[in-house]
């Protein structure tokens, strides 16, 4: 498989590379995915894709939208998918196709299951190689030609045959299937209008037959038919086949001539989405007997087949992740994935690589801020938008280089960003945030979620939720409704212990709510402050990463 390798890593040239961010992103993450998905592919082979891992927030869509930056497509699972594996390429056949057609088709492709589409590319049936022989072994019925309505063309192309008189594209609906080989007072006893009938050289034969009414005359060892019996047989509507095969080996090939459709299943097909997770198909599989299925592609068009043995050779799908390293918050099924590198600016967390990778994390307010480091190390111009959207990452990152997490190199980052991206710094920031801290008309659960993340220290699941505004008053009216929904956080098991900020960016606080056992406790012995009615105000606090969260693992580690 044709590829590059990056620092040990390959990076298949055939496949996209993710830049992704964490669950409920924020608008670093969303950001900096944008900008290392521009430097990888203006820098590395391959095709570097920006993603997200969950849903914008108001002051992220502001910041796209303002510098004209469409959002990144949504890819909320990882795990591996029926597009990440090798499908066999058979051919989809038109249900016409004769079972002769069919099996040699599937011999040419390696293939025991074959597809029927129609003109739209639809899966309208399956037939196997047991399905054709099936109806093989069982080919005592001599009607069975007309039921199928077989078409003349195909009966002789299935026996190398010629039509010397008739329409080709006519089908044999009546009868039976007959062999004209006695005597023509004996064979007048048993041919009936309608039958086909296979005819060695006698004239005398295939005038019988003819004056039988019969719809079809088969003329074996390519025995020539004189002009009389071509114009009666003309004159009455009747095909006339000329094949160099014997009488014995017409017969039994003639059933191969019956179109796939007579005996392809139709109902209750087992039929798998080019997005469908393998974890899904695979419980499928083992509980269905046919050894390989049809795959549509999202438009419902057939694309190929898979089967058992396409597990092996699964792509796993390959990720950069930018602004997190903690396996809970990373997109589902991460484990599934291959990660490529970690940039990231926050603490070492949870997750595991099975080999070394590119990890670069670094003691700054943002990870926009590493982003524009690497620009710089690479000689590489900033896109006017880009750099928009980077100074934007950096100014909700540090409130506005108010938070603690705010470095000197966070500063010169986004001056010289603002400089690129033409604006003014305070101005821009504060539409920002008024456009990030509108919470009108939001439910409990969506100003929630926003802004979550969960962690685990000393076996302890905390999550921490936080929202920033610069209305006072607007925090006061959603904080009874959050306060009685992390409550519920709690009963669902989903953390031990809750807490959630909301923090002024004028005043530099935050009101802390908190949930779940011990959760007050841990707040006491982290910032020496008693909890009442489930809220404690921390005045100066307003960093969940660099202030809030230390604080809280430090005192549980006590």
């Amino acid at each position: 498989m044709p590829g590059t390798t990056v620092r040990g890593l390959f990076v298949r040239k055939d496949n996209k590379v993710y830049v992704i961010g964490h669950k409920n992103p924020d608008t670093d993450s969303i950001c900096s995915a944008i900008a290392y998905a521009d430097i990888k592919n203006r820098t590395t082979k391959g095709t570097y894709v920006a993603k997200r891992a969950g849903q914008i927030n108001e002051e992220t869509e502001f910041v796209l939208k303002y510098f004209h930056v469409p959002a990144p497509g949504y890819l909320p699972d990882v795990g591996t998918q029926v597009k990440d594996m090798d499908l066999h390429e058979t051919p989809g056949a038109a249900n016409s196709m004769s079972v002769k057609r069919a099996w040699k088709l599937m011999q040419e492709h390696n293939a025991v299951t074959l597809p029927i589409t129609d003109k739209e590319g639809k899966v309208e049936g399956l037939i196997t190689t047991g399905d054709i022989a099936k109806s093989y072994m069982d080919a005592y019925d001599n009607t069975l030609l007309a039921q199928a309505r077989t078409q003349y063309r195909s009966i002789a192309d299935t026996v190398d045959g010629q039509i010397i008189v008739g329409n080709e594209h006519g089908y044999f609906i009546k009868g039976k299937v007959v062999m004209g080989l006695s005597q023509p007072d004996t064979m007048e006893s048993f041919i009936d209008e309608d039958d086909l009938v296979i005819l060695g050289n006698r004239a005398e034969d295939q005038l019988c037959a003819i004056e039988a009414n019969a719809s079809c005359l088969i003329v074996c060892l390519g025995a020539k038919v004189g002009k009389t019996i071509q114009k009666l047989a003309e004159e009455r509507n009747q095909v006339i086949i000329s094949t160099p095969y014997d009488s014995f080996t017409v017969a039994r090939l003639i059933h191969q001539s019956i179109p796939i459709k007579y005996f392809m299943k139709k109902d209750n097909l087992v039929i798998f989405r080019s997005d469908d997770f393998t974890d899904k198909i695979k419980d499928i599989m083992t509980k269905t007997r046919y050894r390989a299925f049809p795959v549509v592609n999202t438009r419902g068009k057939y694309i190929g087949t898979v089967s058992r043995r396409n597990f092996m050779s699964i792509k796993k799908k390959q990720l950069i992740l930018v602004d997190h390293n903690e396996r809970s918050q990373a997109v589902d099924n991460i484990e599934e994935a291959e990660i490529l590198e970690i940039l990231d600016h926050h603490r070492i967390g949870s997750l595991e690589t099975f080999q070394p990778i590119m990890f670069r994390n670094q003691p700054v307010g943002c990870t926009a801020t590493i982003m524009y480091e690497i620009y710089a190390e690479k000689y590489l111009e900033i896109p006017e938008n880009i750099a928009g959207l980077l100074c934007a990452a950096i100014l909700s990152d540090t409130l506005m280089f108010r938070s603690p997490t705010c470095t000197e190199r966070d500063k010169e980052a986004a001056q010289e960003l603002a400089k690129i991206a033409k604006i003014e710094i305070e101005s821009f920031a504060n539409k920002m945030f008024r456009a990030g801290s509108n919470l009108s008309g939001k439910s409990a659960k969506e100003i929630f979620y926003q802004d979550y993340k969960k962690f685990s220290v000393n076996n302890v699941a905390i999550g921490v939720g936080q929202i920033n505004s610069m209305s006072a008053e607007e925090l006061e009216k959603v904080k009874p409704r959050l306060a009685e929904f992390i409550q519920g956080v709690v009963q669902d098991n989903s953390a031990g212990i809750v807490y959630f900020l909301l923090t002024d960016i004028v005043s530099e606080s935050s009101e802390v709510l908190c949930a779940g056992n011990n959760a007050n406790a841990v707040i006491y012995q982290a910032f020496g402050v008693e909890v009442k009615d489930a809220c404690v105000k921390l005045q100066g606090v307003v960093s969940r990463k660099k202030q809030f969260f230390p604080a809280i693992v430090e005192a549980l580690q006590q």
